[in-house]
């Protein structure tokens, strides 16, 4: 079994393997370029994107600057966005759903460490998927950890660190992340109330 194959098995792995920083050292390239096209150049941003990760939709959007381990353990969604600074440490494999978005310096980390030191230091580690369902909103500063799955229709409130699996259907706060409520038909209606009062005042401008 290859350095490779052992790290996407999640089992423990040396980052030294050449493959491997062969790997990240092209990731690394690819960021750089993504980093340093002007605003308005879409189409190279666009470009790049579907070559760091996979993203069968093609309309990944993300604002710059990015830092990723590889892009390619990553599967995007459709109609993705990521606000600035989004990392993603793809160690282990990354999968997020549709419709979802990321705040600022929202942080994706499968990468884990031994806890006993001595196999730290002897640079093996290893990594934990993470799974994402469609309509995810993940507010600011937003961490998620090794392991961990997020059902659909999830809101991750603002600096919450996730340590646990999310139920689908939740809203979810703080450190570590806990559940706050359930998002219900009375969320449904209020919203889609807010929404046409403002496509009928839309409608009057």
């Amino acid at each position: 079994m290859s350095e490779k194959e052992r790290m996407l098995a999640g089992r423990l792995y040396s980052a030294n393997d050449p493959e491997l920083q062969a790997a990240r050292q092209r990731a690394r390239n690819l960021v750089f370029q993504f980093n340093q096209l002007a605003p308005d150049q879409r189409d190279l941003q666009s470009g790049l994107l579907q070559e760091l990760f996979d993203v069968p939709s093609g309309d990944a959007y993300v604002e710059a600057p990015l830092r990723v381990d590889y892009g390619k353990n990553t599967h995007l969604g459709h109609n993705f966005y990521a606000n600035y600074d989004c990392i993603i440490l793809d160690i282990a494999p990354v999968t997020i759903g549709d419709n979802v978005l990321f705040g600022p310096r929202v942080s994706v980390l499968t990468a884990g460490h031994p806890i006993d030191k001595d196999v730290r230091n002897a640079e093996l580690e290893f990594g934990k998927p993470i799974t994402i369902g469609n309509n995810v909103w993940a507010g600011g500063s937003v961490t998620i950890c090794p392991g961990v799955t997020i059902g659909a229709n999830v809101i991750i409130g603002a600096g919450a660190v996730v340590t646990r699996d999310v139920p689908a259907n939740m809203v979810v706060a703080g450190v570590p992340a806990c559940p706050l409520r359930q998002i219900n038909d009375n969320d449904r209606r209020d919203w889609q109330q807010a929404q046409a009062e403002y496509l009928k005042e839309k409608a009057n401008d």
